[in-house]
């Protein structure tokens, strides 16, 4: 049986392989790299869950009768008004780099002065089983944005986000802590949850 994640993000990817490989060994996991000709559809919804579905229904339509997933997920950051949002990804512009994305929400936070630090991560998914049934799950973890970047493993604003309950940031609790708490995490196990329960 194969499984299709709708992802060219390699952070993203091994994120889901750990998971996956783990809870449904049953499946093979396939990825767009799989799909030469397969050309990804502009993210252009409002909404993660809009941008999510986009990307599930491009793939679904190029994959019928299997299981296939997509997701769009980021960061919100309470005293911004909820940006980054769906623009983490390409915060400091169209091709930004994950460095220059975490250098421009410091500094808004720094020009803004927030008195508080309070964000979460947020994953929407997009899921269509083999009859064509859409499934949509959400996770979400909350924390706080530190000062300055700390720790080496993760990507996007990990070495700035502190979980909740936590004291250090994402990137340096890494993959072990991620692979159970992560807001793309709690979605992932809930598709396995319902991927088993079909």
């Amino acid at each position: 049986m194969e499984l299709w994640v709708g992802t060219t993000n390699k952070g993203k990817l091994s994120e889901f392989k750990l998971l996956l490989e783990k809870g449904l060994p049953e499946f093979e996991i396939k990825t767009l790299q799989d799909l030469p000709s397969y050309t990804q559809p502009p993210e252009n919804g409002k909404t993660f869950l809009e941008n999510a579905r986009i990307k599930a229904k491009s793939l679904k339509a190029m994959r019928q009768n299997v299981w296939s997933f997509a997701e769009d997920s980021g960061l919100e950051v309470e005293e911004l008004g909820g940006l980054p949002g769906i623009h983490s990804a390409r915060y400091a512009g169209p091709h930004a780099r994950d460095s220059e994305n975490l250098a421009k929400l410091l500094k808004m936070m720094q020009i803004k002065g927030c008195p508080t630090r309070k964000a979460r991560f947020l994953c929407t998914m997009v899921a269509f089983d083999p009859a064509g049934n859409e499934h949509i799950l959400y996770g979400e973890l909350p924390g706080t944005i530190g000062k300055a970047p700390i720790g080496q493993m993760g990507f996007g604003y990990d070495p700035v986000f502190v979980p909740e309950t936590q004291t250090k940031t994402l990137a340096e609790l890494g993959p072990g802590f991620k692979s159970l708490n992560s807001h793309r995490a709690k979605a992932t196990l809930q598709l396995i949850e319902l991927i088993k329960s079909k």
